[in-house]
């Protein structure tokens, strides 16, 4: 939205005459209320003699490829001076803007007296891109009659010490599209009162006649359609400047009296207005969806075909106008016209937004209805665009105002406490901010505390408390609301389930592994991919009935496939060693999920509708996955590498469990997506937490990701919470380190062995480590040795290597009965 600095600077002198400000203050209050301002442009300086003339003569020149004419202009001298324009938009008669040598135009440009074409030009007549004030250089710059007097300063004449807002209006805010509502912003900002052009003018007295028929079809979602109709207008009439200006800066160029008026009161209150030629009208006025297959030629010479989701302006012959878009060419006002039927009109800003969409068409009056223009500012801005025509371009009300409503849904009132915007900013405003702000933006305020709070026709973005509460530290300013750091009261901190979290996360990156952050949703069939069984748990998923892709419809129930998805994306990248890992919820479907019948969401739910919510959520553990492939060792000039393989993954899963606090206990096991053969389940205290190991060949291969990749998942929620405060006591007595081999079936895991030998061994053993199994004649067939590093140590004494022996043998005494082991 572009608009001069004196026009702002003329709306707030209404509520405080004394008010001024420059154009960088202007900027700074838009900006303390929350509006951007995209650019502040003064009007280019403009040095030496520019005056304004009044054409005396005309002489066209013919002997030219091009129309080119010669003019003689009264500029206040003795003599009128003599210049060559090839601008035919201008008669004899008509007051210019004419520069005369000495005159440096923007660019710069310098103008002297020059002979061309002939004749001796002395001067320029400028248009207003010339002029510096628009990009419209079709044509000359005219003034209407009166302006002034022949060799005035047109730099004071035409108000060039003006500076150009832009100002940034978001979405929400369409209110802001007319300088009524960002003069009520501007006067909020800098504290003056604000007089409302849009509430409170006089109405136009009903004229004599008879009000030209108007209707609503109620499929239009149209809510108010106004007209009236001026007789007796000159559609050639002129503008004055000071509308012309203010167009200009908007980026609108003036085309005649009747069709700016509309424009600039478009711009002034926010309504957009039409004018149709009531001499090619018949019957009475429509506002209806189209027909499918009907036609209009619209203003721009295009003719559409109209769609029945179309809303259009109709009257006996049929469509005449696209609502909200634009006028249709078959009633445009042209210079002939004499009788004019002026519109507003309230039109659904959804229709308007989707046939602008459909037919590829935008303009300034559907940038507002799509916004949604105040339906009580309809009949305001009819009189005061029938007041400027009759006064611009003569003429007279020929008709009173017609309308046509449809009822529209009260806006509710709204309740608020008075403290409640201090609580939310954190600090005390003075009492009655909270009504006082709200009044000004145009809220009806009512009661003590709370407040009952009415909003504005033209705030449909003001629904909730929340809206309400940002309006009243938007207008007092955001930037003084300071940022303090909240303190953490003593005594709390991150529960032991979050620290756990952050410790396997940090334990994981700072063995190598980088964290990543998957899809919480599975592409559809990979289960199928797995080869998992119908019965398996992890195939009861949760679906969601509005995925945001249409082929993953469900909620993990294991972290894989999504870690698997975004390893094949690093390997296609060229990322070929790789240790990944993430930690993230699951959902389980599991027995207990249940519909839940749609909430009333006007009110709080009830507590036992609250817990019947609770109820219904699937199971939503927290687990941590991993991922390895290719080198786990990188390759150097210190040898090839180590391609990881399943015991990167074992100890992975070890690595978990000790920043857990937990030993995980390790066997053998057969898991889908996991090889069999080279797979592991992992336990505490006999409860399954988790798989570990290298993944299925086949399933590798259908997946299309290399061989030899290895993949744990866990449980953390499953892991006991251990709290490891305070620190443990660490023995200042020397260790005594034993081995031990034992010959155990083939059927028995390392692990059952390990966990047997710890038992046997007692409170002495504080570390048992496996380091060589052996198979082959010496131990027989079917059976393995299993060497084992023990490491004993007590925390009140130097442990003799009898009392270490002693604790051996009992560990393998033990392991014999569990497991029939035998000391090799």
């Amino acid at each position: 939205m572009r608009a001069p600095q004196s026009w702002f600077t003329e709306v707030l002198r209404q509520g405080d005459p004394q008010w001024s400000a420059t154009a960088a203050e202007i900027d700074q209050g838009f900006v303390r209320v929350g509006f951007e301002i995209e650019d502040v442009e003064p009007f280019p300086v403009i040095t030496g003699p520019l005056v304004i003339g009044r054409v005396e003569t005309i002489e066209e020149l013919t002997e030219f490829k091009k129309p080119i004419r010669f003019c003689t202009v009264e500029v206040g001298e003795e003599q009128p001076r003599g210049i060559v324009c090839g601008a035919r938009n201008f008669a004899v008669g008509d007051l210019i803007v004419a520069a005369l040598p000495g005159v440096v135009l923007p660019g710069p440009f310098e103008i002297a007296s020059r002979k061309t074409y002939g004749r001796v030009s002395d001067g320029m007549i400028c248009s207003v891109s010339e002029l510096g004030i628009g990009h419209d250089h079709s044509g000359i710059l005219v003034l209407a009659p009166g302006t002034a007097e022949p060799g005035d300063d047109a730099r004071e004449v035409l108000g060039l010490a003006d500076t150009a807002i832009d100002i940034n209006v978001t979405p929400d805010r369409g209110y802001a599209f007319s300088v009524r509502g960002l003069g009520r912003e501007l006067a909020g900002s800098f504290g003056v009162p604000f007089v409302d052009p849009g509430i409170g003018a006089d109405a136009l007295a009903s004229a004599a006649g008879d009000a030209w028929p108007v209707a609503i079809d109620e499929d239009s979602s149209a809510t108010r359609y106004t007209a009236r109709v001026i007789s007796g207008v000159d559609s050639t009439a002129t503008s004055p400047w000071w509308m012309q200006k203010r167009l200009l800066v908007a980026g609108i160029r003036p085309i005649s009296a009747i069709v700016d008026v509309t424009n600039y009161v478009m711009i002034e209150l926010g309504q957009p207005l039409h004018a149709f030629d009531a001499e090619k009208l018949a019957g009475t006025i429509t506002v209806r969806p189209a027909q499918a297959g009907e036609k209009l030629t619209t203003l721009d010479d295009v003719v559409r075909v109209l769609d029945p989701e179309d809303v259009v302006i109709a009257d006996d012959s049929g469509p005449v106008a696209l609502a909200g878009v634009m006028g249709g060419a078959s009633t445009e006002v042209a210079d002939e016209t004499t009788t004019v039927l002026l519109e507003a009109a309230t039109f659904d800003p959804v229709r308007v937004f989707r046939t602008g969409k459909r037919h590829k068409l935008t303009s300034e009056a559907s940038k507002r209805f799509e916004r949604t223009v105040d339906p009580d500012v309809t009949a305001v801005a009819s009189d005061r665009a029938a007041r400027l025509i009759v006064e611009i371009a003569g003429g007279a009300i020929a008709s009173p105002l017609s309308e046509a409503r449809v009822a529209r849904t009260a806006v509710p009132p709204i309740t608020i406490a008075l403290d409640e915007p201090d609580r939310t900013a954190g600090i005390p405003y003075p009492a009655g901010t909270t009504a006082a702000r709200l009044a000004e933006v145009g809220c009806t305020v009512a009661g003590a505390d709370p407040l009952t709070v009415t909003p504005p026709s033209w705030r449909p973005d003001l629904r909730e408390r929340a809206d309400l509460v940002e309006e009243v530290l938007r207008l007092e300013g955001l930037e003084d609301i300071p940022a303090v750091v909240p303190h953490a009261p003593a005594g709390t901190g991150l529960t032991a389930a979050q620290r756990r979290r952050r410790g396997i996360g940090r334990t994981l990156a700072l063995d190598g592994y980088v964290e990543v952050l998957p899809y919480p949703f599975m592409p559809v069939g990979v289960f199928d991919v797995w080869d998992l069984p119908a019965d398996d748990e992890r195939r009861r998923t949760v679906k969601v009935l509005n995925p945001l892709e249409s082929d993953r419809p469900e909620l993990n129930t294991t972290l894989l496939p999504g870690l698997l998805e975004m390893t094949a994306r690093n390997i296609a990248r060229g990322q070929r060693d790789l240790s990944l890992f993430t930690i993230g919820q699951v959902v389980l479907a599991g027995d207990h999920v249940a519909a839940v019948d749609a909430l009333d969401v006007t009110r709080r739910p009830t507590d036992e509708q609250i817990a019947a919510l609770d109820a219904s959520l699937p199971h939503q553990p927290l687990h941590v996955a991993v991922v390895l492939t290719g080198l786990r060792d990188p390759a150097g000039p210190w040898g090839p590498g180590r391609t990881a393989d399943h015991v990167d993954a074992f100890e992975a899963a070890r690595t978990i469990g000790r920043a857990a606090g937990v030993e995980l206990e390790l066997s053998a096991a057969d898991e889908r997506p996991w090889h069999p053969g080279r797979c592991a389940r992992l336990g505490v205290d006999g409860v399954t937490v988790g798989y570990a190991g290298e993944l299925h060949p086949a399933v590798l291969e259908r997946a299309g990701l290399p061989k030899r990749l290895c993949a744990v998942e866990i449980d953390v929620d499953a892991l006991p919470l251990v709290e490891r405060l305070p620190a443990p006591r660490v023995s200042p007595f020397p260790a005594v380190l034993q081995d031990v081999a034992v010959v155990v079936p083939d059927s028995v895991s390392a692990g059952d062995v390990a966990a047997a030998l710890r038992i046997g061994a007692g409170d002495l053993l504080e570390a048992i480590d496996l380091f060589d199994v052996f198979t082959g004649e010496q131990v027989g067939d079917g059976s393995k040795s299993l060497t084992f590093a023990l490491r004993f140590r007590a925390s009140d004494r130097t442990l003799t290597e009898d009392e270490a022996n002693e604790a051996k043998l009992a560990a393998v005494a033990h392991a014999g009965e569990r497991l029939g082991a035998r000391l090799r």
